[in-house]
């Protein structure tokens, strides 16, 4: 039995996308849980593991921010096919390589299988691999596989992570609970896989909401699994043995400034596609071209007067 679970901050976005998902992919026996417990994420899905725990022909646990959509028809069997192997632990969409904070997308992202679809400026989507726009989608070096970090819009836990592990609810509210989640799993001697597992994500342009609570979560994580894995807490093109507490907040600031950055190109390019759709609108109206004599005979007359002496 599969079982699916969410935590809910807002009925309206659950019941419109994340609802709607789990009701296109669920097979009669699953179970649905959507949580609407106040408080952080990291307790609502202990709440859900919990729940799910129960059940003895637990296959596989699904959890989901409520604004994330299911659209792949093989969602099931594709989940089954990556649980197969009794070492995996965790499953997601999109995962990277050489993860060393919670800015893991600094990393090598190696599968991305969502859209991110945004309403803000006419709306519009952004193909995965997005959160570097310097990539193309689909590069090459793109592949489901092992990972050491999925991103927690969709976590697939195995019946083992389930009953084993628990979210670390003393990191914080939301930041944070993905990426530990994963170093539980690897730490364990299970590993953390991608798989080509389609969904969309309903989401605003906006990446991050909270710098600062993000920034201290950032810190806490890399004090708890500093030394304990490779690559946690070690700054890229450098060694991190000597970190002190100024040098953490100073690389966590450094990164969050990096992904507001990607957040204000990407608003940058969503407002300029809405403008270009608007003037591709107006062009191609009736009343533009029934004054388009008058626009050219306007633009003559001005250019006669700026030749006269």
């Amino acid at each position: 039995m599969i079982a699916f679970g969410c935590a809910v901050t807002q009925p309206e976005a659950f019941e419109r996308w994340a609802a709607r998902g789990v009701a296109r992919v669920r097979e009669p026996d699953s179970a649905v849980y959507p949580n609407s417990s106040p408080g952080s994420i990291f307790r609502a899905y202990n709440l859900l593991l919990d729940l799910a725990a129960a059940h003895q022909d637990l296959e596989a646990l699904v959890l989901l921010h409520q604004d994330v959509e299911i659209v792949d028809a093989r969602f099931c069997a594709k989940i089954r096919g990556a649980l197969s192997h009794a070492d995996v632990g965790v499953v997601g969409c999109v995962g990277a390589l050489d993860a060393r904070s919670l800015a893991w997308w600094e990393g090598s992202v190696t599968w991305a299988s969502f859209t991110h679809r945004y309403y803000e400026y006419g709306g519009g989507e952004l193909p995965a691999f997005s959160m570097d726009p310097a990539r193309e989608p689909q590069p090459a070096y793109a592949r489901p596989g092992e990972v050491d970090t999925i991103d927690g819009v969709l976590m697939v836990l195995s019946p083992w992570a389930v009953r084993t592990l628990r979210f670390d609810e003393t990191l914080g509210q939301f930041d944070g609970y993905d990426l530990d989640f994963c170093l539980q799993v690897r730490e364990a001697g299970r590993k953390v896989v991608t798989a080509d597992l389609k969904v969309v994500h309903h989401h605003s342009l906006e990446l991050m909401n909270a710098p600062e609570r993000w920034i201290e979560a950032n810190i806490r994580l890399t004090e708890k699994w500093e030394g304990r894995l490779p690559r946690i807490g070690a700054q890229i093109g450098g060694r991190g043995d000597d970190w002190k507490a100024r040098a953490r907040r100073g690389e966590a600031e450094a990164q969050a400034a990096r992904a507001l950055r990607i957040n204000a190109i990407n608003q940058a390019h969503a407002r300029e596609r809405e403008l270009r759709r608007e003037l591709e609108t107006m062009r191609t109206s009736t009343s533009w071209r029934l004054t388009a004599p008058f626009r050219w005979t306007l633009g003559w007359l001005r250019g006669r007067r700026h030749l006269s002496p």
